[in-house]
């Protein structure tokens, strides 16, 4: 699996000040599995912003030292960064903050727009002067350009929303406000709730929302604009209803931490129901079934109590390292770091091999190799997603049908390339069974696009761009 998808978003609002860049740190924690290549925290000092924002992990950029700079707020935004556009350089790390006649505000975004590069290009020709390559910039841009005439900030946000298309699940702090938006397809996760001394929380998941031990209220809606004030939580919903719902059902799939809740619907039970469709569909004949950790441990748990084989754990994964596939750079020289086979396990043993996904197959066949060498008599690999035989627009850093090996390899001979015995995939037509329902995105497996194609897709776009007219 080597996939990414980029970013954690979580924001607090309490009714008089606290430790919220300490709150911060702890949602971060919770959702740093979206993201390791950098995070941030923006707290709100009756206006005054203070920050800090870098590349690494969650432990390296807060230290206690650093936390301990942050004065109490009654407010503060963050992030944790996979990027999908824009490169990784400590310009690109989240939330951007602005400053502008109208008041500061500090922006934290979870998604990718698919007219980022028109908006982008418009903004360049009126004079706007970009200092990142990622879209949440180009938000800012929006967003600040229609405060200028708005009355409000929640309305200069809701202005803007006429004009972004795409993915996007926002948390948007202003001197006085914290403000949530979720683009009107929902194609990214985004919830609210609250702690028990009254401090509003706003997350990416409800792992999150736990974490801090705050009691979840409700998903943001898509296109809901969800105002936090001092008087609670104010909702706009002229956004809402605009689109058909498309969640990203690869949320199910990967992205997602077990634990969640998306929508209405467990994550875990989402995965132990692709067990259970594999096994109906893509039975095998096997001694023990193993999965690939950690996305493919709740599919293999399905999968043994549906077709009867027991389960076992064959692969053990090092906790002290994030996810290869997240990571940025070449991961499949990762994987020997990252697991180790269980040789009395699956010593002499016919396994079924449950994965989240194959992109290019290299990883997989890492893990095969690993299984073999530990002595594993048969590997069948059943994998909890379709095919991707199209690249993503919406936050999967699949910007090409090159990489996809699905595009250009039937299932036998990419059972064959990543050495396993059979290989079996789910069948798209079941994916409603994972997500509970029809309302949501799957076009990297169909190609069926929610939105217009973007002109120029590749992550890189933005620095292309600028070389080429340096040329």
């Amino acid at each position: 699996m080597s996939i990414h998808e980029e970013c954690g978003v979580f924001g607090v609002m309490s009714p008089v000040p606290f430790d919220a860049a300490a709150m911060c740190h702890i949602g971060l924690y919770a959702l740093q599995h979206r993201g390791q290549e950098s995070c941030g925290i923006v707290v709100c000092d009756d206006g005054l912003f203070v920050s800090h924002k870098d590349l690494g992990l969650v432990s390296e950029v807060f230290t206690k030292e650093i936390l301990a700079k942050f004065p109490k707020a009654a407010m503060a935004v963050a992030h944790t960064r996979y990027g999908t556009t824009g490169a990784t350089n400590r310009n690109n790390c989240q939330p951007i903050e602005v400053n502008h006649q109208k008041g500061r505000m500090a922006i934290a975004h979870n998604g990718n727009l698919s007219n980022a590069a028109e908006l982008r290009s418009e903004l360049e020709l009126s004079g706007a002067i970009f200092h990142t390559s990622s879209d949440t910039e180009t938000i800012a841009y929006i967003v600040t350009r229609e405060r200028l005439t708005a009355p409000s900030i929640e309305e200069a946000v809701s202005r803007a929303m006429y004009t972004l298309d795409g993915a996007y699940s926002l948390v948007l702090m202003s001197a006085q406000k914290l403000i949530c938006a979720r683009d009107p397809y929902g194609f990214r996760p985004l919830c609210f709730g609250r702690t028990a001394d009254g401090v509003w929380v706003v997350a990416s998941e409800t792992c999150a929302l736990k974490a801090v031990g705050a009691d979840f209220i409700r998903d943001v809606e898509p296109g809901e604009i969800v105002v936090f004030g001092p008087e609670g939580p104010v909702s706009r919903r002229e956004h809402c209803g605009e689109k058909r719902k498309r969640l990203c059902v690869f949320e199910y799939i990967y992205f997602a931490r077990p634990d969640s809740v998306i929508d209405g619907r467990s994550v875990h039970a989402a995965r132990v129901e692709a067990g259970r469709v594999l096994a109906e569909t893509r039975p095998a004949e096997a001694d023990i079934v193993v999965g690939v950790p950690d996305s493919g441990l709740d599919a293999a748990i399905g999968f043994s109590r549906a077709s009867g084989i027991p389960y076992g754990i064959g692969l053990i994964k090092n906790k002290y390292i994030g996810r290869t596939f997240i990571a940025p750079g070449d991961r499949a020289d990762q994987v020997r770091i990252k697991l180790s086979a269980v040789e009395e396990v699956v010593r002499g043993k016919r396994i079924v091999l449950i994965d989240d996904s194959i992109v290019r197959g290299t990883t997989s066949g890492r893990i095969v190799s690993l299984l073999r060498e530990a002595g594993a008599k048969e590997i069948h690999m059943r994998i909890s997603a379709p095919p991707f035989l199209f690249p993503c627009f919406y936050g999967t850093d699949i910007d090409s049908r090159e990489n996809l090996i699905a595009c250009s390899h039937t299932v036998p001979e990419i059972a064959a390339i990543t050495g396993a015995d059979s290989l079996g995939y789910l069948p798209a037509e079941e994916l409603r069974r994972l997500a509970g329902c029809g309302d949501y995105c799957s076009a990297c497996f169909d190609g069926d696009y929610p939105t217009r194609i973007p002109s120029d897709p590749r992550k890189d776009r933005f620095e292309r761009r600028l070389s080429e007219r340096e040329k």
